[in-house]
């Protein structure tokens, strides 16, 4: 990343929200991709503030556009709508922290196949802003040391991943480091299945195309057998 100069608190104080989160991302030189999660470099009250300047540019496109909101009654408030959707709901797992997960030890030292799923996603392509939706299933095969966290955590943190612009090979690669981290199984595999509407609205317009990808790890990419019980159990639900 380029170096910026170092500004003094006032001048930072001076500038927009969203110019000031990125001079704080530049300066730690971190990454700040689509699909990046930024939560740690906003302080307090800046989503407030990056909701209104992206409404107030989102207007500006609507001008573009030739919409007259102003005279249109089912536009006129649809740039407030856009930005809180863009920050609040669709991309917010870029803008907010990881949902507090509990996790506790595997007393009884389970070490058998399990399989969460299917899990309806929301996300967008990062190409187009298109909605991409469709279905995860996680499986994990834990051992004596792994942690443990609740059913209902896996759906939050497949939820945290997918609400940002992205494509789906590097989404599920995501939710795969998050969930290795966090449980630290021997084995570990995850299989998504969507719609992406980038093809659906715009472009060829097919209707009828989906795309599945997976992620394999550990016990899943070195046992077949394994490999296959878990493929062959999704398939069934």
């Amino acid at each position: 990343m380029t170096a910026t100069p170092i500004l003094s608190p006032d001048a930072l104080a001076e500038l927009p929200a969203s110019e000031r989160i990125r001079y704080r991302l530049v300066q730690a030189q971190r990454r700040y991709h689509a699909n990046d999660n930024i939560s740690e470099f906003l302080e307090p009250g800046e989503l407030d503030q990056l909701q209104k300047e992206v409404q107030a540019k989102m207007q500006e496109v609507l001008q573009s556009l030739v919409i007259d909101t102003d005279g249109d009654h089912n536009t006129q408030d649809t740039a407030k709508r856009v930005a809180k959707m863009f920050l609040r709901e669709v991309f917010a797992g870029r803008y907010a922290a990881a949902p507090a997960v509990t996790e506790f030890p595997n007393v009884e030292r389970l070490n058998e196949l399990m399989i969460v799923g299917p899990i309806t996603v929301r996300s967008a392509c990062s190409h187009h802003l298109c909605p991409i939706i469709g279905k995860v299933w996680i499986g994990l095969l834990p051992n004596e040391h792994s942690n443990l966290i609740g059913l209902s955590k896996y759906a939050r943190l497949t939820d945290w991943i997918m609400s940002r612009p992205q494509i789906q090979e590097e989404a599920v690669t995501m939710l795969a480091n998050e969930l290795q981290a966090r449980v630290q199984p021997d084995g570990l595999a995850i299989v998504m299945d969507a719609d992406h509407f980038c093809m659906h609205w715009r472009g060829v317009k097919d209707m009828e195309s989906t795309m599945i990808n997976s992620v394999m790890r550990g016990a899943f990419l070195k046992d077949p057998n394994l490999r296959r019980e878990f493929l062959s159990l999704i398939r069934k639900g």
